[in-house]
């Protein structure tokens, strides 16, 4: 084993940091979809734009699960 420091986390800070921007967008996602004026949320915002804005939060955390740290991290 070359690595002299082993850190005791198991991604890089720029893992972390995309994880919380995944997160935020998940957020967001459920935010929207909370707050669709349609009854049982039948609108847009419930039903396309919500769960479209939610996959893409869990394309960033599979990206971010992924991504390779970098040497310095």
């Amino acid at each position: 084993m070359d690595n002299k420091n082993p850190s005791p986390f198991a991604f890089g800070r720029r893992n972390y940091q995309i994880m919380l921007v995944g997160l935020v967008v998940m957020a967001i996602g459920f935010i929207i979809m909370a707050n669709d004026s349609e009854p049982y949320g039948y609108g847009f915002m419930g039903l396309t734009l919500g769960p479209i804005i939610l996959v893409i939060g869990f394309l960033i955390q599979f990206f971010a699960i992924l991504a390779k740290p970098r040497k310095n991290d």
